[in-house]
């Protein structure tokens, strides 16, 4: 671990950032144009003690969780990821980590949308991050682990995971899972993350087992869908999706026309904040 190269390195990030490109509001009678490091710290989970140590050359080795939570919120790219990994002492994460990094790009889109719903999805269905509309509507999925981290694996194993759906829209996302796993099992391999979770449904899911044997490879979102919420009920959205270059990740926007009732649920969402939903709200998964 190359503490110096990481205090540096972490310093001159968020010096070049903005309260504005993460999210923020920019705040009066702020001494630099940077990041302050409490804002770091709270928008990557830790305490300001224990990144201000890291600064300051005197902090314990990273995780690599904590690692790639600093490369989301530093908005770093994928080089200047691997950068912060190696002089932390840990290895680059593989193209098809459990832990993928967020694109910066779609970031600096979502960032800017803070009244309707919006969330970053892995080709693995995985929420890698979204708003507070989108945890409002769909829950907190951050608390996923292992193969419950994606959303494709959670709807053929959790029955919770469907009731965002109308039961006679179930098949037709259960296609859609499918072949959206098959597209990523294609770009990855089948000794990739996407192999294994293909392995695990295959064993566990009856239905899973029959719709791969179908061969269907589909890399796309419906553009509009009737979604329930527990309190709010159904709500009518119009989905939009921006993918990456490489297709590895699609930032999910959801809107509602102007001056009708679902456009006045989803603002609801902005309103009431997340805190009243989370414990009812099965959460999302991968939406096609």
């Amino acid at each position: 671990m190359d503490r110096a190269a990481l205090a540096a390195f972490l310093r001159r990030r968020r010096d070049g950032l903005r309260p504005e490109d993460v999210g923020l509001a920019p705040g009066a009678r702020r001494r630099a144009a940077g990041l302050r490091r409490e804002e770091v710290a709270a928008l990557a989970a830790m305490s300001t003690d224990y990144y201000t140590r890291l600064e300051q050359q005197r902090g314990p080795q990273p995780s690599e969780q904590m690692l790639a939570s600093l490369a989301r919120v530093l908005r770093l790219t994928g080089s200047e990821r691997d950068y912060l990994f190696r002089v932390a002492g840990r290895n680059a994460p593989s193209p098809v980590s459990a832990a993928p990094h967020v694109a910066p790009a779609l970031l600096r889109v979502l960032d800017r949308l803070a009244d309707t719903p919006a969330l970053i999805l892995s080709a693995l269905g995985e929420t890698l991050v979204q708003n507070r509309p989108a945890e409002a509507l769909f829950g907190d999925r951050s608390g996923c682990t292992g193969l419950a981290h994606s959303g494709i694996y959670r709807w053929f194993t959790d029955p919770a995971e469907r009731r965002c759906y109308p039961e006679d829209d179930h098949h037709r996302q259960s296609r859609a899972q499918v072949a959206n796993l098959r597209a990523a099992y294609g770009a990855m391999g089948p000794r990739s993350r996407a192999g294994e979770i293909v392995r695990a449904l295959r064993q566990e899911s009856a239905e899973f087992a029959e719709l791969w044997e179908r061969h269907e490879v589909a890399k796309r979102f419906e553009d509009h869908k009737t979604l329930l919420h527990p309190e709010l009920g159904a709500i009518e959205v119009d989905c939009q999706t921006l993918f990456t270059e490489d297709q590895s990740q699609a930032l999910l926007v959801l809107t509602a026309a102007p001056r009708t009732a679902d456009h006045e649920k989803l603002q609801m969402l902005s309103v009431l904040g997340h805190e009243r939903f989370r414990a009812d709200t099965p959460g999302l998964p991968l939406d096609h």
